[in-house]
């Protein structure tokens, strides 16, 4: 019975067969639809390439006047610099006219070189030498004129009371009264001695040329109701 099954035309591949009758009825029912909406279809796709079309023309016109309005600029800008090239060239040929006469400055100037005096040169030289030598003296006197830096010094001064009863702060205030030119009060302190009894330490500074400590020295002592005697603590140059 098998070997029987065997030579039997059996049909395994029918599948095959209905893939391909499938495949067939689709592609007939699309062939039909094409050709019965080819008609029905050219309307949309008409309508769409007179879109694009328009758009191209539209696009078109105004590259259009883009490139005339530049092509204009261009003609401007030429006609400007045509201008502007002339007027370069007239200014150069209306300066470059009045070289032609030159050559009679020239014979006028060799005139002139011809009437100078070649002998009086030591006259000259003599004149210059007298400037010069008045401007160096000029000059000599204004710098010894100028002044020079000014010499200050910094004096500490002790000035010292009677007793321990003595109103220090008085006497500060007294010493302070005193003025002179190119002096000038410093910072002050008070000192303990012995007994109870303070000195009052105060800086000055002073100008070496207007100034003398002797003096001023003998004007604090002047004060005596307050003063004693005074001293030099410390003397600097500044």
């Amino acid at each position: 019975m098998a070997l029987e099954l065997a030579h039997e035309n059996i049909w395994f591949d029918k599948w095959r067969v209905d893939d391909a009758e499938r495949e067939f009825y689709e592609k007939k029912a699309q062939g039909g639809r094409t050709a019965s909406g080819s008609s029905g279809g050219g309307g949309g796709v008409n309508a769409d390439l007179l879109n694009r079309i328009t758009k191209l023309e539209g696009e078109n016109t105004s590259l259009t006047k883009t490139v005339s309005t530049l092509e204009q600029t261009i003609m401007n800008l030429t006609t400007r610099l045509e201008k502007l090239e002339f007027g370069s060239s007239t200014t150069t040929n209306t300066t470059a006219t009045p070289k032609k006469s030159e050559p009679m400055e020239t014979e006028e100037e060799d005139d002139d070189d011809d009437d100078v005096d070649l002998f009086g040169s030591d006259e000259e030289d003599e004149e210059a030498e007298r400037i010069k030598e008045e401007r160096l003296k000029a000059y000599a006197e204004k710098k010894a004129k100028k002044p020079g830096p000014i010499a200050k010094s910094s004096v500490l001064l002790d000035c010292k009371p009677w007793d321990d009863e003595t109103n220090m702060a008085a006497m500060e205030v007294e010493i302070r009264k005193i003025e002179m030119d190119g002096l000038v009060w410093g910072a002050s302190k008070l000192v303990p001695l012995a007994y109870g009894i303070q000195k009052l330490s105060i800086l000055c500074t002073v100008e070496d040329e207007k100034v003398s400590i002797d003096d001023l020295s003998e004007k604090i002592q002047e004060i005596e109701d307050y003063v004693q005697s005074v001293d030099i603590g410390a003397f600097n140059k500044i």
